[in-house]
């Protein structure tokens, strides 16, 4: 007799004191973290694929390759075009796969799996991710290495959708790390990269009643006498999420959306190393060469 399995595969739970994590199999998605008796992530259980891509890991690049269409040692490519009405190829090749579960401990889970050889994508690259608990907190690392014959880009980037608790999203402020805007047209880049003046909401807490965005900044880096970058989402009483994440982490996309059930409208904010397109416009890219490794880590903290 066959083994049923749920949309997003096996279920994968780790605990640390009052904070807990679930994580899936198809697509080493993060189905929910809970630190403090809150929820800091959206939630969604795996009977359901991620809803607007809740959780999901991007790479071996994140956001969109325009067209699908990019050329690497001077031999064009044709990825798969994954959002077809817009006519691109969207969060990378591993988000609908069924990952190999590597270790599994009361803390912590490490999955992987391999971007192979296929139609736009030259080499096979290897993601391993490691979610784990401590202090209250998620980290979740990831290594990246080329099992190929060639040097190849990698880009990486996830999808959480931030919470605190059941405060509305509009009740919520969000402050960036990030020190640029990429103008977009359709979700693309159109234009260069321009500064944020310091005193930009979106720097100093940004409420998020009635705003719509749906955008890429840049220049995300430590404040003066930190070593991470940090994004904080935060109530009126001064509680709140905060994602950190190492400055390799030079890239968050803000997306806001209503279409997630459960909780109303709901904050992506998520963590890339590079920017849409960045396959075309190798801007922030990694090259990874044939047997080498790339590890970065990023993570999830409460606000008292």
């Amino acid at each position: 007799m066959s083994e049923r399995m749920d949309p997003s595969g096996r279920t994968f739970e780790i605990t640390d004191g009052d904070a807990h994590a679930v994580v899936y199999e198809v697509g080493a998605t993060l189905g929910g973290f809970t630190s403090g008796g809150l929820n800091r992530t959206e939630p969604y259980p795996p009977t359901q694929r991620p809803p607007k891509g809740a959780g999901a890991v991007l790479a071996p690049w994140p956001n969109r390759v325009r067209a699908g269409q990019w050329s690497h040692d001077g031999v064009a490519q044709q990825l798969p075009l994954t959002e077809p009405d817009a006519g691109n190829a969207i969060h990378g090749l591993l988000r609908h796969v069924a990952w190999q579960c590597d270790q599994h401990v009361s803390d912590g889970v490490t999955l992987s799996a391999v971007a192979t050889v296929q139609p736009g994508w030259p080499q096979p690259v290897r993601v391993a991710v490691t979610y784990s608990l401590e202090n209250g907190g998620l980290v979740v690392s990831t290594t990246a290495t080329n099992l190929g014959d060639g040097p190849v880009p990698f880009g990486l980037g996830f999808h959480p959708y931030l919470r605190v608790g059941d405060i509305p999203t509009d009740e919520l402020a969000l402050a960036l790390g990030a020190h640029t805007e990429l103008p977009l047209t359709d979700q693309l880049p159109d234009g260069d990269e321009h500064p944020l003046a310091g005193a930009d909401p979106l720097r100093t807490g940004l409420v998020l009643a009635g705003e719509v965005l749906d955008a890429a900044y840049g220049g995300c880096a430590p404040a003066d006498g930190d070593t991470l970058v940090r994004h904080r989402l935060t109530a009126a009483d001064d509680q709140g999420t905060e994602l950190w994440a190492d400055p390799a982490f030079g890239w968050v996309q803000v997306f806001t959306s209503d279409e997630l059930t459960g909780h109303g409208r709901a904050v992506a904010v998520e963590p890339m190393t590079c920017p849409p397109d960045a396959l075309n416009s190798g801007t922030d890219l990694v090259t990874l060469e044939p047997e080498k490794s790339w590890t970065a880590a990023w993570g999830l903290r409460p606000i008292a």
